[in-house]
């Protein structure tokens, strides 16, 4: 269950690199929404970094934060993936995928120097992209006479809601996105336009 009107997540996509005892850590971290995007993103870089000894990540998706997943890829359990999600967790991040993608360096680093490398990386990483406030939108479908046109849309544009779709055939039919802490006082507001017929759709 949603409590929150918002979640953080990053801005952008970013890449760095760090360096220890000649192993090279690339960090990849990127803002995606779906699993289908991360895997294309993870088969996107073991085709780019095809001889690099490792490629672990940690990513969480969605606004209540409930789907999540680490890999260490072959390191020492617990070094790379947990610390790198340790960082999607400290700075409360959501809809974000990190990868970090090893060069071994020829050096030991034992499991201290993993952890901290790893960890390093993404906050490194997190640190380049950014971080911004993404509102949690609801998806609504109404349908309506043309009488009830210009008050719908009046609403819609003081609730800041963004038109998805437009249709007229007997009716208008509009599908709109609003934040969800708008939700409520558009749905409170609706009930005075009896005429018009409003369906929640969906979360965004």
């Amino acid at each position: 269950m949603l409590f929150s009107d918002s979640f953080f997540t990053v801005s952008k996509q970013a890449e760095v690199l760090f360096k220890d005892r000649g192993s090279k850590f690339y960090a990849f971290c990127y803002r995606l929404r779906s699993e289908s995007e991360i895997k294309e993103k993870l088969l996107e870089l073991k085709k780019q970094h095809p001889s690099a000894t490792h490629q672990c990540y940690a990513w969480r998706l969605g606004p209540d934060k409930q789907a999540f997943r680490v890999n260490d890829d072959g390191e020492p359990s617990g070094t790379a993936g947990k610390p790198i999600f340790g960082q999607i967790q400290a700075h409360n991040l959501s809809n974000v995928l990190i990868v970090v993608v090893r060069y071994f360096g020829g050096t030991q680093l034992g499991v201290p120097g993993l952890i901290h490398a790893y960890r390093t990386a993404a906050a490194e990483a997190i640190a380049l992209a950014g971080i911004e406030e993404e509102f949690i939108l609801f998806e609504y479908r109404a349908e309506f006479g043309m009488d009830d046109t210009s008050s719908v849309m009046r609403l819609l544009k003081e609730l800041d809601a963004k038109i998805i779709s437009n249709n007229y055939h007997e009716n208008n039919i509009l599908v709109f996105h609003v934040k969800k802490q708008n939700s409520d006082t558009l749905e409170e507001r609706m009930k005075e336009l009896y005429r018009v017929k409003l369906k929640f759709i969906t979360l965004v």
